[in-house]
């Protein structure tokens, strides 16, 4: 086996165990949830074939519903997110060819197309899965303030663990 797919096992469960032990049971002002598994999504290699690449992340937000009792609302998220991964990391980072490592890192594409990336994902993310929880404009200010929340806890944790697993992967390399 590849040394790339043994990480991305490792990262999978180790982000999907993250989510269900740890980040489902916090919940900060009954507003703001981190969603620190999209991380896998986002560290995915961009070589990978577009259909593994839906059938990963909609096994990873299963996986994830199968921990949070939601029903499927996270697999959906994900595999549109898996979907718009692509066109959010070209508005900020065009050329692939200049990537040192194959998957979008802060070490490959640097720290401002990184920070750019991980927030927009984080906000699309969020987005989408609280109006899919939602599914009604019924409160938007409520629904705003949980995007924006989630969106913030997220996007700080993910680069956090951006920080931790980043640099330890790269210096192996």
């Amino acid at each position: 086996m590849s040394i790339t797919i043994i990480k991305n096992i490792l990262l999978f469960i180790a982000m999907v165990l993250l989510q269900a032990v740890l980040f489902n049971h916090i919940c900060l002002f009954n507003i703001a949830v981190p969603f620190v598994f999209i991380t896998f999504i986002m560290r995915l290699p961009l070589s990978i074939n577009i259909n593994l690449l839906i059938a990963l992340s909609f096994f990873t937000g299963l996986s994830v519903d199968v921990f949070s009792d939601t029903q499927g609302m996270n697999a959906l998220a994900c595999t549109i997110l898996s979907v718009l991964r692509r066109p959010v990391l070209s508005l900020y980072f065009p050329r692939e060819d200049d990537m040192v490592f194959p998957e979008p890192s802060l070490a490959s594409i640097g720290m401002s197309a990184y920070l750019k990336y991980a927030s927009s994902m984080s906000f699309v993310y969020c987005f989408l899965i609280f109006l899919i929880q939602a599914f009604t404009f019924f409160d938007p200010w409520l629904l705003i303030l949980r995007i924006i929340g989630s969106t913030v806890i997220t996007f700080c944790l993910i680069f956090g663990v951006e920080c931790i697993i980043g640099t330890r992967n790269e210096k192996g390399l």
